[in-house]
């Protein structure tokens, strides 16, 4: 072993830092903006999306490091690393990614301009567009705006989370009296104006301000002039004597709009007295700050993806209806009775998990309906399947869960409106999130009761169900239903599950399932038997798991990682991870199942492979502070589709995927002469349990996976 290799195996250099490695997975993102095989349009979505992540990173993970340094709290992260290393670290990171963005964004203004798409300033506007311009400022956006003196009779206003503001040192008539004024801009306002004519053309609202600046400030003249924008701490701590939830998180998230400032942004030609009088204003004596060249407020440009040029976006696609269901002239109990499938969204298509609760909502034998509520959305077929159930005499019970963050005053409404209709609702823990996704039917069929279950790696949300890729599992197993019915209990009643047939639950054992399931590779490989393990989710954080991961590897365990987003465990050091190999994949579509595989003693893929799916990632929270079920696949056709088909498509994709090197940085995989796209691959062809008889004579490309060693 090298001297390197040796002082990595040290804690806590055996660990990447949590945030970091977020930050690595953003640049990811904003790489793809960058990805010329992408339609235009589509990469500055992408750069959008870069903006919208940073955003929450620090109104959450950057805001909590805060709040521990102001408090003095210096515990050393899993990496070693006080809150204060970690955000000079941050900022660091942060900073380049910021200039990163600036330049993309310019870039793709020009190819853009190219394509007959034009985001204009207020010199290069027509004397047509002038005047058209002219007129809706003073008739649209003139009344809406109200800017404020600032002096010791008008204190400085508060200004919302993101909110982006002008702010102008002026002078007034002949005395050169001066005045400062802060303008800001309201949220309803569009970022981007279309202009008429027959050529695209935008102008922002900040530039039209300044190019009606007369209209505004009539009598003024313009000294100096900046803009800048804020983001607040935006997690909502919930305390544990909280006694009423709903009462709770009604007033937290009025306290979340007036958080902390955690970071500003100035555009560069803010003169530094401005700068000095706006952190004195906000308070903002801690925030990061930032000067940006550019565009402020990256996330804003998502706006522009709207326009109608479909020519620069990805060609559009339509999801499929699973023909199982169809073959049953649409009857989703007969199918689900018949055999057990898997729905693999958003290639197929999400309408299906609707017409499961909408045929319970007007069948007349279904009794009760059962079903968790993480993420629904603001337009949910879910929720008025829910409805019209219980309004037609069902007993239903949904578990909201008021602490999906940034979803808490939706979930509010929702519940708000499922209580009306006499769904009984119940809220979940203090401690803890109710993060699975289950569905439980409960229908009379002959005198006995049948359950009819759902189990998700995704929300009941139909929006994201179109862009995540999940998997929705249907089964009427009896098992399946008597431990989906004691997860409801455990979460309603809080009775503590036991003797669970199929399922594992967190925050009751699914840690202690993973790593009892990876010793058993350990012992595998130590018996020279075949071992290995395949897991695919969006984070792995757990120091144990990933301690146990260490053991495998060095115990000659193969190990394949798909780990879209943070990934805290170092791949590839001799002496603790030489056979492990992690890959992230960032696309058209956002990566979000979570699939879990253990070889059980044969050469993967093998029927006799242990496979589950998982609402959970490896994580401390999901692990201890979320209730998450982890189900094991059981049926051989869904078993196939899951390992043979959906793990090994993530295995073998070569064009959006990105390997983790032992140093930290992650290295773009060149296709060569092989190029397998795996979202062009679910794309096109039907999936393996939901296909029915009236496909099963169309082949399925079988997929293989190169071995190692």
């Amino acid at each position: 072993m090298t001297v390197q290799g040796e002082a990595i195996r040290a804690a806590p250099a055996r660990l990447f830092n949590r945030e970091l490695s977020w930050l690595a997975f953003n640049r990811r993102v904003l790489e793809e903006a960058t990805n010329t095989a992408h339609p235009l349009l589509e990469r500055l979505r992408f750069l959008s999306i870069s903006g919208i992540n940073l955003d929450e990173f620090f109104m959450v993970r950057v805001a909590g490091l805060m709040g521990h340094q102001l408090q003095g709290i210096e515990d050393l992260s899993a990496d070693g690393m006080t809150a204060t290393q970690q955000l000079d670290a941050i900022s660091e990171q942060a900073d380049s990614l910021v200039v990163a963005q600036q330049t993309e964004w310019i870039l793709l203004r020009e190819a853009l301009a190219d394509e007959g798409l034009q985001v204009i300033g207020e010199d290069e506007l027509t004397a047509t567009e002038r005047e058209w311009l002219a007129d809706h400022f003073r008739e649209q956006i003139l009344p809406v705006l109200t800017p404020q003196a600032i002096d010791p009779s008008h204190p400085f206003p508060f200004i919302p989370n993101g909110g982006f503001s002008l702010v102008f040192d002026l002078k007034r008539g002949k005395k050169a009296e001066t005045v400062v004024e802060l303008l800001m801009i309201p949220p309803t306002l569009p970022r981007f104006l279309k202009l008429p004519g027959a050529k695209v053309r935008f102008i922002s609202i900040e530039n039209t301000i300044r190019a009606h600046f007369d209209q505004l400030f009539p009598g003024f003249d313009k000294i100096h002039a900046g803009a800048f924008r804020l983001i607040r701490d935006s997690d909502i701590e919930v305390q544990e004597e909280a006694e009423d939830l709903v009462r709770y998180f009604r007033s937290a998230i009025k306290r979340r709009r007036r958080g902390r400032v955690i970071r500003l942004e100035f555009a560069a030609d803010t003169p530094s007295d401005l700068e000095k009088m706006v952190r004195d204003g906000l308070n903002a004596d801690t925030a990061l700050v930032v000067e940006s060249a550019g565009f402020i407020g990256i996330a804003d440009l998502g706006q522009l993806v709207d326009v109608d040029r479909p020519d620069l976006k990805f060609p559009p696609y339509t999801p499929r209806f699973p023909e199982r269901i169809l073959e049953h002239d649409g009857d989703c109990f007969a199918a689900i009775k018949a055999k057990d499938f898997i729905v693999h969204h958003p290639y197929e298509s999400f309408e299906v998990v609707v017409a499961f609760l909408r045929q319970a909502a007007e069948d007349p034998d279904v009794v009760a309906i059962k079903q968790t509520l993480y993420r629904a959305g603001k337009q949910s077929a879910i929720i008025d399947a829910l409805v019209a159930a219980a309004e037609a005499g069902k007993s239903v019970t949904a578990v909201v869960e008021l602490k999906a963050r940034f979803d808490e005053e939706q979930n509010l409404l929702w519940a708000s409106r499922l209580e009306r209709a006499g769904v009984q609702v119940i809220y979940g823990f203090v401690e803890w999130k109710t993060h699975a996704k289950v569905s439980m039917v409960i229908r009379r069929e002959g005198g006995v009761m049948r359950t009819y279950c759902h189990f998700g790696t995704g929300n009941y949300h139909p929006t994201t169900a179109k862009i995540y890729t999940d998997l929705s599992y249907f089964t009427s197993s009896r098992r399946a239903a008597r431990d989906a019915a004691k997860l409801f209990n455990l979460t309603t009643g809080y009775v503590q599950p036991k003797g669970l047939e199929l399922l594992t639950l967190s925050p009751v054992g699914m840690r202690e399932k993973i790593l009892a399931l990876i010793d058993a590779e350990i012992a595998n490989a130590k018996d020279g038997q075949p071992s290995a393990i395949w897991a695919k989710m969006n984070s792995l954080v757990d120091n144990a798991v990933i301690e146990k991961l260490y053991q495998a590897s060095e115990a000659g365990v193969s190990i394949e990682l798909v780990i879209r987003g943070v990934c805290c465990l170092r791949p590839g050091v001799p002496g603790l991870s030489s056979n492990i190999r992690v890959k992230s994949i960032v696309g058209r579509f956002l990566e979000h199942s979570r699939i879990f595989v253990f070889a059980n003693g044969a050469r993967l893929p093998s029927r006799k492979a242990r496979v589950y799916i998982s609402s959970a990632d490896w994580m401390p929270r999901n692990f201890d502070r979320r209730v998450e079920c982890m189900l094991p696949i059981e049926n051989p056709t869904v078993h196939a589709q899951v390992l043979d088909q959906v793990m090994i498509a993530n295995l073998i994709d070569n064009e959006q995927s990105w390997v983790l090197n032992s140093d930290g940085s992650y290295t773009r995989l060149k296709p060569g002469k092989r190029h397998f796209n795996l979202h062009r691959y679910f794309m096109t062809n039907p999936s393996l349990s939901g296909r029915g008889q009236a496909l099963a004579g169309k082949a399925v490309p079988k997929l293989r996976l190169t071995q190692r060693g």
